[in-house]
């Protein structure tokens, strides 16, 4: 019986080396002779490629049976493809072939080598069993096709247009919205499975081109119902000429309607364009080197001064302005804004995150220019303030012979006096802007600091002696000495600037 038994533990044990053995060369073999056991060289049978049967086949012997079938094939490559609403043929003989199969080939070829003995041999079962199926992209096959995808596809796609807002600034109901457009994108991807479908299938087939619709911005329906007068500011030119008139009116003009977009930097001369009379302007008094002259587009500084006083009261950020040799009448010290062609300009910014509107037009004693705008913060106001600074007397009159007969209809003896022009005294000002909150000021800032120099007198006196016997009428002109400067002087300038 020991014996018996003794046997029987012998052959378990050799047994079960036997086994250990094999499983140990099994796995030896796999990892030092895992490639001799399925053939790396050649594809999986049940394997296609573009619908071309590559089983058994080298990648040389596939890409020269699938560079054959292309050629073969090319003129069976016609394909329509249509938005709905056009059409674009697409033909395999307008291409030159590519046939750049060695990419895709390795790719495949490689499919399921990965991994152990058992795991390859899976894989190949899998692939017998259910087939693996490879499409080259057609950008591969015919050189020029993507290039004409693209060039269809920019026929097609829409970027969306989104909502405007209309200002009418001479309506009633000034804001209104101009609703957006929808936009349309090609998806290509999907575009692509299909082309490359239809040219594996060598079929001609109509292509319906997928679209994605882009919808445009939300309406802006409550935003223009938050739209507010943000300033309005006028002056008034009732005494004026009708040319003068006519010249605030055309500048006024060029800014009724504006819409500033955010950042966007604004020039009046620029918008304006030349002050000439084939622009529709006139004749009127103009400043010029401190003396009142006749000149093209006089008055057009009272166009850019109400804009410049209603741009401050709406906080729009001024970049350029400038004083007048003589204080402009229409407003307080400092507050003027001299443009001239070439060497003077008015420019502002819109410093505000929406944009801003402006309108600005003439009444027959009013030059009105209004800012409108998302509105300022609960509570919030501003106003301007003009100071004082200092009053500098004129120097009197100065007393010109009329040499050359100019004022000969006014004078012609001495002793005769014609006045030309009145002295005027000179200022020293600064400005203001001033923050309001809820009635109290929170913040103050000085945003200009001019002088305004003062004139003297000019009257005019004949040049001829007075021959004998002649007797001059009574001279109206009287002559007037330099200024002396008084406290008097600096209140009554106080009150007449409306400063403080």
């Amino acid at each position: 019986m020991k014996n018996n038994h003794k046997n029987h533990n012998t052959s378990f044990i050799w047994l079960l080396s036997v086994c250990l053995i094999t499983v140990g060369l099994l796995f030896f073999c796999q990892f030092y002779f895992g490639d001799f056991i399925t053939d790396q060289t050649k594809f999986y049978q049940n394997t296609s490629v573009n619908g071309v049967d590559v089983s058994g086949l080298t990648i040389d012997q596939a890409e020269s049976l699938l560079e054959a079938n292309l050629i073969h094939n090319k003129e069976k490559i016609n394909l329509t493809l249509t938005d709905g609403k056009n059409e674009w043929k697409i033909n395999g003989n307008d291409f030159e072939i590519v046939g750049n199969f060695r990419d895709t080939l390795s790719k495949t070829i490689n499919y399921g080598r990965d991994g152990n003995v058992f795991q390859k041999k899976k894989f190949e079962n899998q692939i017998k069993r259910e087939g693996l199926a490879v499409t080259v992209p057609y950008q591969h096959l015919l050189g020029g096709v993507e290039k004409s995808i693209d060039n269809i596809v920019s026929q097609i796609e829409v970027s969306p247009v989104s909502s405007q807002v209309a200002f009418n600034p001479n309506s009633s109901d000034m804001f209104s919205v101009i609703e957006g457009e929808n936009g349309y994108i090609v998806d290509r991807s999907v575009l692509e499975q299909r082309i490359n479908s239809a040219i594996v299938n060598k079929s001609s087939e109509i292509i319906q081109i997928p679209l994605t619709e882009i919808l445009p911005e939300t309406s802006l329906n409550d935003y223009i119902n938050s739209i507010t007068l943000r300033s309005s500011f006028s002056t008034n030119y009732k005494k004026s000429s009708i040319q003068r008139k006519n010249n605030i009116k055309k500048a006024l003009s060029a800014f009724n309607g504006m819409i500033v977009e955010p950042g966007k930097e604004v020039s009046f001369n620029n918008t304006t364009g030349p002050r000439t009379v084939e622009n529709g302007y006139k004749n009127a008094n103009i400043i010029f080197n401190g003396n009142y002259v006749s000149g093209v587009g006089g008055g057009v500084c009272q166009a850019s001064t109400t804009l410049y006083n209603a741009l401050l009261l709406a906080d729009v950020e001024i970049l350029q302005a400038n004083h007048h040799t003589l204080p402009a009448s229409y407003v307080p010290l400092s507050f003027d804004a001299m443009v001239s062609e070439g060497y003077s300009d008015l420019v502002f910014k819109n410093n505000l995150e929406t944009p801003i509107y402006i309108k600005a037009y003439g009444t027959d004693t009013d030059a009105v220019v209004e800012i409108y705008g998302q509105p300022f913060e609960d509570g919030l106001e501003i106003k301007t303030r003009s100071e004082l600074i200092k009053v500098v007397g004129h120097n009197g009159d100065d007393i010109i012979p009329d040499t050359s007969g100019q004022y000969s209809d006014k004078v012609l003896y001495k002793g005769e006096y014609y006045r030309l022009k009145y002295p005027q005294e000179g200022y020293e000002s600064k400005g203001y802007i001033q923050y309001i909150k809820n009635g109290q000021l929170v913040e103050e800032k000085q945003i200009r600091h001019d002088r305004y120099s003062p004139q003297k007198g000019v009257i005019i006196e004949g040049c001829y002696d007075i021959e004998e016997g002649m007797v001059l009428p009574e001279n109206s002109v009287k002559y007037i000495s330099p200024q002396k400067v008084t406290s008097e002087t600096f209140e009554n300038a106080k009150k007449r600037w409306h400063t403080t």
